[in-house]
């Protein structure tokens, strides 16, 4: 059986949104980050955040849903940072889907048809909804050279872009895919 590791990036500095964002509850009170990692647990067990050094109070938060915890020794903490230090983590996977803490409402059966086409031998495979790309997005293990040399704050856009060819989309019935909170807006969109 294919071991598929979800890495969830939660170690931003929310610069947009004003304050910690990941911590800002959503309606029915739950954590954004928490909300995001719960689905990401309920679908693929093997599961880690990577969060900020001293981000204390998340990474207490996020180990309450059972996902492991590596911390991102960066200092800057940029995405590509991040998804070096999850890989890194998770070196031994056969391949890794790559979710971001502030997209709280990613369905788990959403996750799970991700996870199947990475099973079934995707190179990299995204969820589409309404015509649009959105995330997690899954890369099999041999992209972790590419992945690691990532570099800055942009994640795998360009790695998406340059390999097109490879990508399997996934059209899914689930709005959360493409909604992710980058401003305190944001949060009246998110219905609980």
């Amino acid at each position: 059986m294919m071991q598929v590791t979800g890495i969830l990036l939660a170690a931003g500095a929310a610069r947009r949104f004003g304050s910690h964002k990941l911590m800002h509850p959503l309606g029915d009170g739950t954590p954004v980050a928490v909300a995001a990692a719960r689905n990401l647990v309920a679908a693929v067990p093997d599961a880690l955040a990577v969060v900020r050094p001293g981000d204390n109070a998340l990474i207490a938060a996020l180990q309450e849903t059972g996902i492991a915890i590596a911390v991102n020794p960066a200092v800057d903490c940029l995405m590509a940072d991040s998804i070096e230090t999850g890989i890194g983590t998770a070196a031994a996977s056969d391949a890794w889907l790559i979710a971001l803490g502030d997209m709280p409402c990613i369905r788990p059966a959403t996750l799970r048809q991700l996870v199947e086409r990475l099973s079934s031998g995707a190179s990299i495979v995204a969820p589409q909804f309404d015509g649009r790309r959105g995330n997690p997005v899954g890369f099999a293990a041999r992209w972790r050279e590419s992945l690691c040399a990532l570099q800055g704050d942009q994640g795998a856009r360009r790695l998406l872009s340059d390999h097109a060819a490879e990508l399997t989309l996934c059209t899914v019935d689930d709005p959360g895919v493409i909604y992710d909170i980058d401003l305190p807006d944001d949060l009246q969109r998110h219905s609980t």
